[in-house]
């Protein structure tokens, strides 16, 4: 019975809990599966870079200025840490977070955020009007295709707002949106497996120490 016993038991593999050995083809499916999180990590955050490198291109034409941005350093990326706005601060942080968001399916909120950021440097009294109703259109209105989590009065109130378009018309909803990013899916990025790689140090090779 128990030479039985014995030969059940696979050669391979690391014991867990409660006797169970897991096996090696279980270890090498987590790596896959992380391996695989990362790619996809890597894959939104390069279209959502390019698209930030072509929106910079289109306003820097004329200024002949053109911005390449490189995956930042492990100390940079740890500064991200330190407060929200550093993250926000930062061209690569951003793409990344929104990346993340991306994964989360709550991308309408950096979203709303950054329409709202671009919303109060417009100047033209008639280009303040257009963008304050499709910001509404796009994420306010009920129903709308990016609709963001705000209550029904602060709705009313944009929506009141917007007949005659100021600055300050979506201050509220900006702030409500900040504070949920800050407090609910900020701390889940930091805890990723994406932020954590970048947070990496690289190893340094004895090759490299002797030269």
């Amino acid at each position: 019975m128990q030479s039985a016993l014995l030969l059940a038991v696979p050669h391979g593999g690391r014991m867990e809990r409660g006797g169970r050995r897991r096996s090696e083809p279980e270890e090498a499916d987590k790596g896959s599966m992380k391996r695989t999180i990362i790619k996809d990590w890597k894959t939104r955050l390069s279209y959502f870079l390019q698209n930030s490198s072509n929106s910079n291109k289109r306003k820097s034409k004329k200024a002949g200025k053109h911005r390449n941005y490189f995956r930042p350093s492990p100390e940079e990326a740890q500064l991200w840490s330190e407060a929200f706005d550093e993250l926000l601060a930062n061209k690569y942080g951003l793409a990344a977070f929104r990346a993340f968001l991306k994964s989360e399916f709550c991308e309408e909120n950096i979203e709303f955020w950054l329409a709202c950021e671009d919303f109060k440097k417009t100047k033209s009294p008639q280009k303040l009007t257009l963008k304050a109703k499709k910001i509404y259109n796009d994420f306010i209105e009920k129903e709308a295709p990016k609709e963001i989590n705000i209550d029904f009065q602060t709705k009313n109130m944009i929506a009141q707002n917007i007949q005659e378009a100021t600055h300050t018309c979506f201050s509220v909803a900006q702030k409500r949106v900040y504070s949920l990013m800050e407090n609910n899916s900020y701390p889940r990025f930091l805890e990723s497996e994406f932020y954590q790689e970048l947070c990496k140090k690289t190893p340094i090779s004895r090759a490299a120490q002797g030269t």
